[in-house]
């Protein structure tokens, strides 16, 4: 199962656009969550600057979200391979983790 083909077929195509769209909007997702959670929990009061305190917990919140989001994702990738190989159905490549 080759899953980087480029296939010329329009339904391959499509279901490819829609694939990176959906990976486009998960990430856009996870960005808005990001900075909706790290940031009411690093920045008790917004200020013209960050304390070195906020700087260090953004960090460490952002790290932890992005490796719990990648971690997730491979989860579920290879549980929609694994569907998908079972199915006799085509690979899946479209979330671009």
């Amino acid at each position: 199962m080759d899953l980087n083909n480029t296939s010329s077929d329009p339904k391959t195509q499509i279901m490819n656009q829609i694939r990176q769209e959906a990976a486009l909007n998960n990430a856009r997702a996870l960005i808005n969550k990001l900075n909706g959670h790290c940031f009411d929990k690093c920045i008790p009061s917004p200020g013209t600057s960050l304390s070195r305190k906020e700087e260090t917990c953004l960090s460490s919140c952002l790290e932890k979200y992005m490796g719990m989001w990648n971690t997730v994702s491979r989860v579920y990738i290879a549980q929609i391979q694994k569907t998908a190989g079972q199915a006799g159905g085509g690979g899946f490549d479209g979330l671009g983790v």
